[in-house]
């Protein structure tokens, strides 16, 4: 007998939609006509045990047991979903084949892993497990992934990764979670303190950001543009701006803006009716490909941007639309690429795209699917490829309005790939008055390509209309034109803009901007990110859930506790540099460049010096502050004295 074994119960059905009929279907599993058996997990069925099961003595949150690091660590069955795991015991034992179908990511490939040994599956049976790859949930998908299985040993060192992560974010959470709320606690703060070696540094990244804008003063600032005439009797052609030379540095904050009002207005009125010369003339033609399908990060950032969606709203809609509806590829997704056989499907795709969104009637007019965009891509595409639509035509009803709206986004996003690169030069004028220099550019499109199958708002095709800039003339080097009257600009610096649910996503994913070790920085520069594409909306979730952040409109704040924690902690745990290089490390793990113990040993020795600070925190620093549950139970307290209005005594008592 081969057992299949799916993540969920919704990809188990979907297998065993695709298996021989009649189907018999029992308690937990489906047994199809030729034998095989589907079954599931639901979600992790294991989770790390607690402190406690390994010393009756860390049931007490104490500083002196501290650090807690397990000698043998220890899986638990999680209770609502034991019964599940006794089905799964009994048909492990029945079968002569076993078929791993976890969701293509290191986590999903530890979550049967981890119950085929915590089942003390025989080595034998073990090692010869396949591995079941499924990213569209439609039959003709879920029938060719059946034909292409692999074996599951190729894909161990994802598993290693996922372990490795969970064992330390255990180690790191549990840890300094403890020695944070005993160190609160004798500060007067009744709430834990939850610290994560991502949900931390990214709580870091909204307190400093706050405060920040808290410290900002704005500066005034002047740019100087001249008016250029082709002659003097000419009327006005265009402005072109001044370049200060290395002579007013002086003048200049670290940004290159002008300080000195003066010495704009001298500028000014040097350049004022005086000839100019042309110095270079520059046109470059250029061109720019669409923009790859999506991945999560890149699809939560735009949603986030074009319909004010979050993180969690953005994965919730995309599951449902994979689960649920079939409508698209599996989501959870950190690649941009898709493999190469997919493109021969293109015409089917482009097909159901039609059938679910009118708005895209003339975008699929647009498209010439004999165009072979760079998305496909062998080489990019590992466990999983881009999020795409998938084949399914059929009529699907009941959408709601974020579900809509992200499959036309991501089906939009699919479609550019038949479109031919936007196309453009780009010309860059140099012109010398009275010595200095300034520069006018103009961008001309030339093939508009992709980009005409972008959506445009009335409001925002009106604003680039007023901002367009006047056309430059035909000019050559050496040409004599003249500079009329100059205007000097006062414009103000502008405080950093507080985080919203796009920015602090696409922080997240360029977290390589926010590390300080400029060697790091260097390392993470192609490979960074805080968290992973499953874990991202989630974890910025949490830190609402606790209190550390909240909502003003679309801004994310730090709350008064938030900002007390993040102030107290040693640096390290609120700055991003630790844990991107931890994610580094995993994806190393995940392609065998670096084994489980090269990463939690030295992970070992710098958590006991953590633990150390942690233990030594200023309680002072929580004193006073009021938690949204503390206020909760003094308001109930206060409506608790209130005296009731007579007559309202006796039915009250």
């Amino acid at each position: 007998m081969r057992l299949i074994i799916a993540e969920k119960p919704s990809l188990g059905r979907a297998i065993a939609a695709v298996l021989p009929k009649p189907h018999n279907k029992g308690e937990g599993f489906v047994r199809a006509a030729n034998g095989d058996v589907v079954s599931w997990c639901i979600g992790h069925l294991l989770e790390q045990a607690e402190p406690e099961a390994y010393s009756p003595a860390y049931k007490q949150w104490s500083l002196e047991s501290l650090p807690i690091v397990p000698e043998q660590w220890q899986l638990t069955p999680k209770a609502q979903t034991r019964q599940q795991l006794s089905v799964l015991r009994k048909l492990v034992k029945e079968a002569d084949q076993l078929v791993h179908a976890g969701d293509p990511d290191r986590e999903g490939q530890l979550l049967v892993d981890e119950v085929i040994a915590y089942l003390k599956v025989p080595a034998g049976k073990r090692n010869s497990m396949l591995r079941l790859l499924i990213s569209d949930l439609n039959p003709q998908a879920v029938s060719r992934a059946l034909a292409q299985l692999k074996p599951n040993q190729d894909f161990l060192p994802l598993s290693v990764s996922a372990l490795a992560r969970s064992r330390a974010d255990w180690l790191y959470g549990i840890n300094l979670t403890r020695a944070c709320t005993v160190k609160g606690q004798q500060g007067g703060l009744k709430s834990v303190l939850s610290v994560g070696r991502v949900q931390t540094p990214l709580l870091g990244l909204v307190v400093r950001r706050d405060e920040d804008i808290e410290a900002f003063v704005s500066r005034p600032y002047y740019e100087v543009q001249a008016a250029i005439h082709l002659t003097p009797e000419a009327p006005f052609c265009f402005y072109a701006k001044w370049q200060p030379s290395e002579a007013c540095s002086a003048h200049q904050d670290e940004e290159g803006r002008v300080l000195n009002p003066k010495l704009a207005q001298n500028v000014a009125a040097r350049i004022q009716h005086q000839p100019a010369r042309v110095e270079t003339v520059e046109r470059k033609q250029k061109q720019q490909a669409a923009p790859l399908p999506y991945n999560l990060s890149t699809l939560q950032i735009e949603a986030a941007k074009a319909f004010g969606l979050s993180a969690k709203q953005v994965l919730d809609g995309c599951q449902n639309l994979y689960e649920k509806y079939q409508l698209i590829t599996y989501p959870r997704s950190d690649c941009r690429y898709l493999p190469n056989e997919h493109f021969a499907r293109r015409q089917q795709v482009v097909k159901a795209i039609g059938c679910h969104d009118q708005n895209l009637t003339d975008v699929i007019a647009g498209a010439d699917l004999n165009v072979r965009g760079k998305a496909w891509n062998d080489s990019k595409v590992e466990a999983h490829h881009a999020i795409v639509p998938t084949e399914k035509a059929s009529a699907v009803n009941h959408l709601t309005t974020a579900e809509k709206q992200l499959y036309g986004m991501i089906a939009r996003q699919y479609l550019l790939q038949f479109y031919p690169p936007f196309k453009y030069a780009d010309t860059r004028v140099s012109l010398i008055i009275a010595g200095g220099r300034f520069v006018a550019t103009e961008r001309e499109t030339i093939q508009p390509g992709w980009k005409q199958a972008m959506p445009r708002s009335t409001a925002q095709s009106q604003q680039e209309q007023e901002n367009q800039p006047r056309k430059l003339p035909a000019l050559e080097k050496g040409q004599e034109v003249w500079s009329g009257d100059p205007v000097v600009n006062e414009k103000h610096t502008q405080p950093p803009q507080h985080f919203t649910d796009a920015s602090l996503l696409s922080a997240m994913t360029g977290i390589n901007r926010f590390v300080k070790n400029p060697d790091l920085k260097k390392v993470l520069k192609d490979t960074d990110g805080l968290g992973t594409e499953a874990t991202r909306a989630g974890i910025i979730e949490l830190l609402f859930k606790r209190g550390f952040l909240q909502r003003n409109g679309k801004n994310i704040r730090a709350t008064e506790l938030g900002r007390a924690l993040v102030n107290t902690l040693p640096e390290s745990t609120t700055v991003p540099d630790m844990t991107a290089h931890w994610e580094k490390q995993l994806n190393d793990i995940s392609e065998r460049s670096l084994n489980y113990e090269h990463f939690m040993q030295p992970m070992l020795s710098q958590l006991q010096q953590l633990v150390t600070q942690a233990c030594n925190l200023n309680v002072q620093a929580f004193q006073g502050i009021k938690t949204e549950k503390t206020a909760h139970r003094r308001s109930r307290r206060k409506t608790a004295r209130k005296p009731r209005a007579s007559g309202s005594r006796k039915k009250a008592s």
